[in-house]
């Protein structure tokens, strides 16, 4: 027998009926998805926004096999049914969850290996913003970039979800932290959340502050969300023996990439993305998380930075913020459940 919310049988959700710009998406009714062996079904409070958001908007990122059409990879809410098997959480449990789909949704359901419990003194927005940025910069940065304390990191976009994710993490197990930045006062952001370097890219070359700031060596990790003329750049700007670790792709493919580089300072290039990746995969993931992050936070040692906070029915507006590239931390939709969650 289907699940069914208070009787409901629909949600509204956010659809892409044609590939376009921040105005083709569209709210809609969709059928309430049912929790499937070893799944919860979340009422949604809250979805973060990301790049890839942007990308399957285009055309360009479509959803892996077997799941939802609908955009959003985190949220945040209670639990409201358990599939088959799935005993991780209770009902009433408010957890967050990294989805490979469905997110911008009141309702959405993951495999509870997946989902994370919200972490004490953190609001339900600001768990929300956890999931995409938090699974990502741990499994690049470092389970495939193998940051270490006393490590010097440069990393680019340092005022995105992804950016101010990467400082606050470096900077928790001991790293010094240099990020690259568009603005001032993106800059001064970077700086208050713990950046021991912040440069502005239009005004400085990234490549020779480095340098500098390390006194010739280089750094040892970088972290990338750009690409194109970066790559060449991020291998003169690291260290011997440096990793460089490639999330993103915003400026297109690597151009006039001279591999010498690479060769003589024995560097290792590495990426993945995180949405095709297995649910065990995924698993892992919170498992190192919950571990060894989920206390920090709990501690109140950091959080994530929440630029601003739209109502689901706004997602056209708050992609467009996100391309404007305004933006300093994450942007985050709500749905009717959070207020009325507030206001009860």
């Amino acid at each position: 027998m289907a699940f069914k919310p208070g009787g409901k049988q629909t949600m509204l959700a956010i659809h892409i009926p044609s590939y376009g710009g921040p105005e083709v998406l569209v709210c809609t009714a969709r059928p309430i998805p049912q929790p499937e062996s070893g799944n919860v079904l979340i009422k949604v409070q809250a979805a973060g926004i990301n790049r890839p958001d942007m990308l399957q908007r285009r055309g360009l990122y479509l959803p892996p096999a077997g799941a939802s059409e609908i955009p959003g990879l985190e949220v945040a809410g209670e639990v409201i049914a358990n599939g088959e098997g799935a005993a991780r959480f209770k009902l009433g449990d408010k957890v967050c969850a990294l989805v490979a789909g469905g997110g911008y949704a009141e309702y959405c359901a993951v495999h509870e290996s997946n989902a994370l419990p919200v972490p004490h003194g953190l609001s339900i927005v600001e768990a929300a913003a956890l999931p995409e940025t938090f699974f990502t910069v741990w499994a690049n940065l470092f389970q495939r970039g193998k940051i270490r304390a006393g490590e010097t990191v440069l990393i680019h976009g340092g005022s995105s979800g992804i950016g101010t994710t990467a400082t606050m993490l470096s900077k928790a197990f001991g790293a010094i932290v240099l990020v690259t930045a568009g603005t001032e006062e993106k800059r001064q952001a970077c700086l208050a959340l713990g950046a021991d370097m912040a440069i502005n890219y239009h005004l400085q070359d990234f490549v020779e502050e480095t340098r500098k700031f390390t006194g010739g060596k280089g750094v040892d990790v970088v972290v990338d969300i750009i690409a194109g003329d970066y790559v060449a750049r991020n291998y003169k700007a690291a260290a011997l023996n440096g990793r460089i670790v490639q999330i993103g792709v915003q400026n297109g493919p690597a151009r006039e990439l001279n591999l010498m580089a690479m060769l003589t300072k024995r560097l290792t290039h590495t990426g993945s993305t995180l949405r095709s990746r297995s649910v065990a995969e995924k698993a892992q993931i919170a498992q190192e998380l919950e571990q060894q992050v989920w206390p920090l936070l709990q501690e109140g040692k950091f959080k994530p930075v929440i630029f601003k906070v739209f109502r689901l029915e706004e997602a056209a507006r708050a992609h467009a913020l996100m391309e404007s590239g305004s933006h300093i931390g994450k942007i985050v939709l709500t749905t009717a459940a959070l207020e009325t969650d507030c206001r009860g």
